[in-house]
């Protein structure tokens, strides 16, 4: 496997529940790295370009209200496999199908609600750290 990077979020929800330290833990004893981190607040404008594929779609405004409702924290990971490895750590998109001990398993709440973010595919990890990361950011 290839060295490579991917984009995560911390959403609000586990942001606010108090799981950044966990989250991050979790990340750095499965072996990834972290080569970029902050913690911000979104706006409906940086909503709308980052998931500009989602714009107008039935769950958009829902999604939109969420993420800027608190502060996230963004991150870029790398490691061997990341993006694939990342997505494995998170688990299903729905906590109630996520396997035991995954992220989205122990806090997330809901498919609506599930603490965390993660690209899939090569494209959009290109696609999302550099959305919100410049080169100086990520060493």
């Amino acid at each position: 496997m290839a060295i490579e990077r991917t984009f995560a979020i911390v959403k609000p929800d586990a942001v606010q529940a108090g799981h950044i330290g966990e989250i991050v833990t979790a990340i750095e004893q499965s072996g990834l790295k972290v080569v970029g981190l902050k913690l911000t607040c979104l706006t409906p404008a940086l909503c709308q370009g980052f998931y500009h594929e989602h714009v107008g779609k039935g769950f958009y405004a829902e999604l939109e209200a969420f993420m800027c409702e608190g502060p996230v924290v963004l991150m870029v990971l790398e490691g061997e496999g990341a993006i694939l490895r990342w997505r494995e750590l998170m688990g299903a998109t729905n906590p109630a199908q996520a396997a035991d001990g995954s992220l989205r398993q122990r806090f997330g709440t809901h498919i609506g609600r599930n603490a965390t973010h993660g690209s899939d595919k090569p494209e959009s990890a290109k696609f999302e750290v550099s959305y919100f990361f410049s080169a100086f950011e990520q060493q």
